[in-house]
């Protein structure tokens, strides 16, 4: 494991904290720290980062960089996992490996009125590197990324390749827009196909995963027919 502190890309500046790399990110975006800010915790098994954005977008759009931050980790640990580590990103932001839960990506923004352009937008990411303790007989959808073979990853080895990977996403979508991202990631959704239920502001929508469209959007058949729901609609709500 190594103690040598992460190194990030240009355009992008590193802030260790202590905890809640999340909520200290979105209190930093609010005071107006630079976008390009990656707030990160030093912990020897597990990875909390943060990114704090500075769009020039409207939130619509904007809500699109949880895709690329996605497709940038799903990048980042192909190249630096096993070959036999497969992952996939669930369209709500749960990260799996070989199957289990092994993480989340999460977003908050300025807004919540899609047609306006935020003030900023932090993207955050948690990862285990060790499966939560399992009580006798518990066999839980979790897993931990050492338990799937990722013995030799390191968090900070692993926070500079996403953010890395990040990068390259960010400029080609800002170049060519959203369709070579969409072809990526589409590949990582987790469950197309499948029956799934998706939490929305504490209300449950049910329904087979058909995919996404050209904007990220989760359409889902239900009994009442085809529905569509906005990837700002897994924006976490801010208090004032």
């Amino acid at each position: 494991m190594t103690a040598t502190a992460p190194s990030f890309p240009p355009l992008l500046t590193g802030r260790a904290v202590r905890e809640d790399a999340f909520g200290t990110a979105i209190a930093m975006a609010r005071e107006g720290v630079d976008g390009g800010t990656v707030v990160y915790v030093e912990a020897p098994d597990a990875l909390e980062a943060a990114i704090v954005f500075a769009p020039e977008v409207p939130l619509s759009q904007a809500a699109q960089m949880l895709v690329v931050c996605g497709t940038g980790f799903a990048n980042a640990l192909g190249v630096l996992a096993p070959p036999r580590v497969a992952l996939h990103l669930e369209w709500n932001g749960t990260i799996r490996v070989n199957g289990g839960r092994c993480g989340r990506l999460r977003m908050a923004a300025s807004t919540s009125d899609p047609g306006a352009v935020p003030d900023w937008l932090v993207v955050g990411l948690d990862l285990r590197f060790v499966p939560p303790p399992l009580a006798p007989g518990e066999t839980p959808d979790e897993t931990g990324l050492y338990a799937e073979g990722c013995g030799d990853l390191d968090p900070p080895r692993l926070l500079e390749s996403w953010t890395r990977h990040m990068l390259v996403w960010l400029n080609r979508w800002e170049e060519e827009g959203p369709k070579p991202l969409h072809a990526e990631w589409i590949g990582t959704l987790y469950g197309r196909g499948e029956e799934t239920t998706q939490t929305l502001e504490g209300r449950a929508v049910s329904g087979t995963l058909l995919g996404t469209d050209d904007a990220f959007g989760l359409l889902l058949r239900t009994a009442d027919g085809t529905k569509l729901i906005p990837l700002t609609e897994l924006l976490e709500r801010q208090t004032p």
